[in-house]
């Protein structure tokens, strides 16, 4: 069974209350699996006219991380939809809620709507939105209102953070940009691939593209698991599908901006060439880049 340990813990003013960010940062360094636990009150968070204020405990597992600057974590949820109010009823349109946290319990949320509508806002800066019957939730700022992509960042006090990992991967390669190995080799990786371990990779640099200044770009890693593997055996070479990833400006904490994010699909390959299906989140259309990254590629055998 997986092993989940306790590597960072916030209080509800977010101050450390357990652990280290350190420790967080170095089990994510290592590919480790995150999973965030927090808790609120029902009828502070999800039904503010109600009489019921027991405690709600909630666990969301988060599949893409990020390391930035070799020091601070931040992590994504990818494959969530708004549908969560316990009142069984949809909030609004249909989309995506990719929620994403910092270790400082900052979050942010991004919405890209999946239903064709014709886009009533404009990009950029919009208004905060009346959240006075929530005063635990502390809106920081708005963007792309009414279009295919808004944004938003902000922090709700829960109870308490805690920052669970699953530190049981090993690297079984990293190489450049270019497929120099580095580190272990092809073969521990196909032989790991082989053997019905679990993949991973980080990717170096992922979203240098999304910077205002791609030259100063702030030093950053993204960990996504590879679900779908392919051994080429006669050319010598591996590549793999990942789950969905979310692309973000890098910057200390991360945050959403107007532009500043899309989503897809990566298709990363020892030579270092990432193949890329991204989606542009203001038009909802498709378009395919071709990245050369250095990468590491890391493998689970207890799972």
């Amino acid at each position: 069974m997986p092993a989940w340990t306790r590597a960072l813990e916030l209080d509800a003013n977010r101050q450390v209350s357990g652990g280290s960010e350190e420790a967080l940062a170095d089990a994510i360094r290592r590919g480790a699996d995150l999973r965030i636990e927090t808790a609120f009150r029902y009828n502070e968070h999800i039904d503010v006219t109600s009489d019921n204020s027991e405690l709600v405990q909630e666990v969301c597992q988060f599949r893409v991380t990020v390391l930035l600057e070799g020091r601070w974590t931040a992590a994504f949820m990818t494959l969530r939809q708004p549908t969560t109010n316990f009142r069984e009823t949809v909030p609004g349109r249909p989309s995506m809620s990719f929620f994403m946290y910092n270790q400082n319990g900052q979050q942010a949320i991004a919405r890209p709507h999946l239903d064709g509508a014709q886009p009533t806002g404009t990009v950029g800066p919009g208004p905060l939105i009346d959240h006075s019957e929530m005063s635990r939730y502390h809106q920081h700022d708005s963007w792309d209102v009414g279009t295919h992509a808004p944004s938003s960042n902000f922090i709700y006090d829960f109870e308490l953070y805690r920052y669970w990992v699953c530190d049981q991967w090993r690297q079984v390669l990293a190489h450049d940009a270019d497929g120099t190995v580095t580190d272990g080799s092809l073969q521990d990786l196909t032989a790991a691939f082989g053997s019905g371990c679990e993949l991973k990779i980080a990717l170096r640099g992922l979203c240098v593209d999304l910077s205002d200044d791609p030259g100063n770009a702030v030093q950053h890693e993204v960990f996504v698991h590879v679900d779908y593997g392919y051994n080429f055996t006669g050319s010598g070479h591996f590549q793999g599908l990942t789950l969905p990833v979310v692309r973000v400006r890098p910057a200390v904490p991360l945050r959403y901006v107007s532009k500043g994010w899309d989503f897809g699909w990566l298709l990363p390959r020892t030579d270092g060439r990432v193949m890329c299906w991204l989606c542009n989140p203001y038009t909802m259309k498709f378009h395919r880049e071709e990245l050369h990254l250095g990468l590491r590629w890391f493998a689970n055998d207890k799972t």
